[in-house]
């Protein structure tokens, strides 16, 4: 069509200086003809790059999508629309919302999509564009209001504890939110996660008494381990015979030694003669 096209105003031209020279009607008015359809035809062409789509409409309907890249001709009163198909990231700004507990909570997540339909992304939404982005937002406050942040029911999901899980949830709804739109969801992840600061204070202290206490199950437990078996080494060895008082003041004395923060200093006891 390029050539045709270039052919049809080169002899449009042609007939056009020699109808004007010839003073012949007939063969200017041709010219002009052909050399004005030619250049109206010129129009019609055009290219599509690499991971890019052209949807085509005639006055309205929707007559189809060009996908493969190359240089095309088509009615030149065709309407074009040129569309990315690259993935885009979208990266949502930090949002306050509340989890499943009520706590104040900041979140925020980055969401890889692409449009995979291009006619649902033209004519099924306003702006696809912007429809991702309102869309994304609200399924990330759905999400952190299902989920616990970190201190939920044993074995239940948090959104500190169960980060796969979490973004797998959060790429389901927004592929079932973003259908309508052509849109395809290719990962989505967390970026920030935090308590809002009116209690970030407080919890930094729940987190850190949680800490200490669990050290210190830890720590008594093991300190009963080594009293048990020191008793039955002991016991077994002969080394000495303990009665129920002895027994009771060792292991008060191992338990002390064993559990104290600061390093046990032994105390001897000496008793003086006559």
């Amino acid at each position: 069509m390029l050539r045709n096209n270039l052919f049809a105003v080169g002899v449009g031209a042609v007939c056009f200086f020699a109808g004007t020279v010839g003073n012949f009607g007939p063969l200017i008015v041709a010219g002009l003809l052909l050399g004005v359809g030619a250049i109206v035809s010129l129009v019609g062409h055009f290219t599509v790059a690499p991971n890019q789509a052209c949807v085509v409409t005639f006055f309205g309907p929707y007559v189809g999508t060009v996908r493969e890249a190359g240089f095309y001709w088509a009615n030149p009163f065709y309407s074009k629309r040129k569309l990315s198909l690259r993935a885009r990231n979208f990266e949502g700004a930090k949002l306050k919302v509340n989890d499943k507990q009520g706590n104040p909570i900041e979140i925020a997540a980055v969401v890889v999509w692409h449009v995979s339909n291009t006619a649902e992304a033209v004519f099924d939404v306003e702006d696809y564009e912007q429809y991702v982005q309102v869309q994304s937002e609200t399924a990330l406050r759905h999400l952190a209001n299902s989920y616990a942040y970190d201190h939920g029911e044993e074995h239940e999901v948090t959104l500190r504890s169960g980060v796969d899980e979490v973004s797998s949830a959060l790429k389901q709804e927004l592929t079932e939110r973003l259908a309508r739109a052509g849109v395809v969801i290719d990962e989505t992840r967390l970026t920030h996660l935090a308590y809002a600061p009116e209690i970030a204070g407080v919890m930094l202290r729940r987190q850190q008494a949680e800490a200490i206490i669990a050290a210190r199950q830890k720590i008594v437990h093991g300190a009963v381990s080594m009293v048990e078996m020191a008793l039955r080494e002991l016991g077994e060895k002969a080394i000495v015979e303990f009665d129920a008082v002895g027994k009771a003041s060792l292991v008060s004395n191992l338990l002390i030694v064993l559990c104290s923060e600061s390093e046990a200093r032994p105390v001897i006891s000496t008793k003086s003669g006559d």
